[in-house]
């Protein structure tokens, strides 16, 4: 078996990664600094530097996870193998980070009793670039704040979402099927974002609430989280947020309310190991459930 790929019966992928985001988030609870969080940028959507795919779900917080660990600016990785295809070395005593994928099981691999599971959990490892040598970084064409935010009001007008202005609180109203958010002006700069970034920061938080109603995605959690779902749900909008604004480059700040969650959330983490799996694939699905909506 490839050194960059080991099977789940040898190594618990669930708790590895899940210890790696947790610690991420215990290193930020002062700040309310979430590994999703990019500080002074936006914060690059993983990227694999071999393929050019994004990574999806888990993976991506994973990743944002190490690279909140090691102060890593760069979202671009590869397994060892992918970056010496690239001309590029891992330089000796790097660590790679993990990375979960699932492989479809084949009729011969079928269980004893009978029951064929459809896939299985592969663990891969990863390099980021600043941790190897001969290998230059793609040129990228700046974007302006000026095409952000056309981007971002063409988005947000194409999902059909109702968003209602006004008032002190945002919010997705259930009984409305509604957003409700504070005027945009009521929204204020930071040393790191604009105003109408803190304002689309919210604003998709809300939109990924959205996602969720019965008519939608239909996003019910029931007794795996009892009292702990409505912060879960929390969990996964946050998620969702933190997915959308790093495909629109836009700089994902600390937000001082995640203080009524954090404790339920490592709590969450802490008792399933699985649980953020489930939050970023229910993420993922509000993300690709919403870019839906704005292409059709």
């Amino acid at each position: 078996m490839s050194s960059d790929v080991l099977s789940l019966s040898k190594y618990d992928p669930y708790q590895t990664i899940t210890e790696k985001i947790v610690a991420a988030i215990e290193a930020g609870v002062g700040t309310f600094m979430m590994p999703w969080h990019g500080g002074a940028a936006p914060l690059n959507m993983p990227v694999n530097a071999a393929t050019d795919a994004s990574y999806r779900g888990v993976n991506v917080v994973a990743l944002w996870a190490e690279a909140a660990v090691k102060k890593y600016v760069s979202g671009y990785w590869a397994s060892y193998r992918q970056w010496q295809t690239l001309g590029a070395q891992v330089r000796r005593n790097e660590r790679a980070a993990t990375i979960v994928f699932f492989k479809k099981i084949e009729k011969e691999e079928e269980s004893d009793d009978g029951e064929l599971p459809r896939f299985v959990a592969r663990i891969s490892r990863v390099f980021n670039s600043h941790q190897v040598d001969g290998w230059d970084f793609p040129q990228q064409k700046p974007t302006s704040q000026v095409e952000i935010n056309e981007r971002m009001e063409a988005f947000v007008l194409a999902t059909k979402a109702e968003v209602r202005h006004g008032g002190d609180v945002a919010r997705y109203r259930h009984d409305q099927d509604c957003i409700e958010i504070p005027d945009r002006e009521r929204f204020v700069g930071t040393g790191t974002s604009s105003p109408t970034e803190s304002y689309y920061g919210v604003l998709l938080h809300e939109l990924t609430h959205w996602s969720g109603a019965p008519h939608r995605l239909n996003r019910v959690f029931g007794k795996r989280f009892g009292d702990r779902a409505y912060a879960f749900e929390e969990l996964v909008a946050e998620l969702g947020s933190a997915f959308l604004c790093s495909i629109f480059g836009i700089t994902n700040e600390p937000r001082y309310d995640h203080a009524t969650y954090l404790s339920s959330w490592l709590d969450i983490l802490d008792r399933d190991s699985k649980a953020i799996f489930t939050a970023a694939s229910h993420a993922q699905r509000a993300v690709e459930c919403l870019a839906g909506l704005a292409k059709s």
